[in-house]
């Protein structure tokens, strides 16, 4: 209970959640009922009316996660009350987390924002679907401010204040152990002379899988793997794209039976910044998959040759940890690539032999 003694120790507004003296999130992003939209305009105009009324000495900033390209309904009423409102993404790829470059920067400006007085009030909001990413960047502020240090903790804490169910409606695969990954990337803060660090570009050589898992109940799976994130031979372009495939039509395509205690598969895939990797089940028709884990994670923190994580750091389907043996253990093997320019220019002359041949 000794996390909860900051949180919650005086009423807040109608409408809001208070998480610290200056920080709040509208309630109604911990329900699971969803609102009409003549309902939620009248419900977000009743909160703004009364932090207008209550707090007249006070300046809003409004964070909303899960904006796609057009402005969000709320910044177009909250703006209608002066209100600063910043629409921001609700996932990177799928999963629900943002680019560190976008982490940091809504870090700054909320830190920026909060440390011009105590009558900055910053309100955090989420539209439907990305409580997932509301709930990571809510830990990340606390971290960042220093008012927790415990990323797995405060990640918990603060879903524990919705269902656990809606955070399975959301989002498919349990997100924890990658948005677990980014938040102590941001406890790193302190102990790094540069933060957050350049981003590194690596060469993924290739992954292993040590003790197998099981899907299709056939006592293993047919793995194949895709990876997201910008083209590392592109900088200008931050877009991610998919950056491999494993051809399904191909002899790296097989079935590993659990008898198999070691995987090798290549992979040979550039990446700078953040990446997604997902494995995925291919079935025996090579049509329909099946997804069996994701990891989602930034070049600039990897300090080593080798990423090695066991089932519990690997984001899965939530009713699949007992298709992972207890031993299992993911090696993403990766070398550092001393030039970016040297591949580009391979690459550039590769094509201008074949446009020659």
């Amino acid at each position: 209970m000794a996390l909860f003694r900051k949180f919650f120790y005086k009423k807040p507004p109608d409408g809001l959640l208070l998480i610290t003296d200056n920080i709040y999130v509208f309630d109604h992003c911990f329900s699971m009922k969803e609102m009409e939209d003549d309902h939620f305009e009248a419900h977000i105009r009743g909160i703004a009316a009364d932090l207008l009324e209550n707090c007249r000495d006070h300046s809003f900033m409004v964070s909303n996660f899960g904006t796609r390209k057009e402005e969000s309904p709320i910044y177009h009423i909250l703006s209608e009350y002066g209100m600063t409102v910043l629409d921001y993404p609700g996932h990177y790829e799928g999963c629900p987390l943002l680019t560190m470059e976008m982490i940091h920067c809504i870090l700054k400006s909320s830190e920026s924002w909060l440390s011009l007085g105590q009558h900055n009030l910053l309100l955090m909001h989420c539209e439907k679907g990305s409580w997932p990413v509301l709930a990571f960047m809510l830990a990340a502020l606390l971290i960042y401010l220093g008012q927790y240090s415990d990323e797995q903790k405060t990640l918990d804490m603060l879903y524990k204040q919705s269902s656990l169910e809606l955070l399975e409606i959301f989002s498919p695969l349990n997100p924890m152990p990658s948005q677990i990954r980014y938040l102590r990337y941001i406890s790193m803060k302190n102990v790094m002379p540069e933060w957050p660090p350049a981003d590194r570009a690596l060469t993924l050589d290739c992954v292993i899988l040590r003790m197998i898992p099981n899907f299709q109940g056939q006592g293993g799976f047919r793995p194949i793997f895709r990876i997201y994130g910008p083209d590392p031979l592109m900088p200008p372009d931050q877009t991610p794209k998919v950056l491999f495939s494993t051809p399904k039509k191909s002899n790296l395509v097989r079935f590993y039976s659990q008898a198999d205690e070691l995987v090798k598969i290549n992979l040979q895939c550039h990446v700078q910044g953040d990446v997604v990797l997902e494995c995925i089940n291919l079935y025996e028709d090579l049509d329909r998959e099946e997804m069996v884990f994701r990891i989602m994670f930034n070049t600039a923190f990897i300090r080593s040759n080798i990423l090695m994580l066991n089932h519990d750091h690997v984001d899965m389907l939530w009713n699949a940890k007992d298709q992972f043996p207890k031993d299992f253990r993911f090696e993403l093997l990766h070398m550092l690539q001393q030039s970016l320019l040297f591949i580009k220019r391979n690459k550039d002359l590769g094509l201008k032999n074949l446009l020659r041949s």
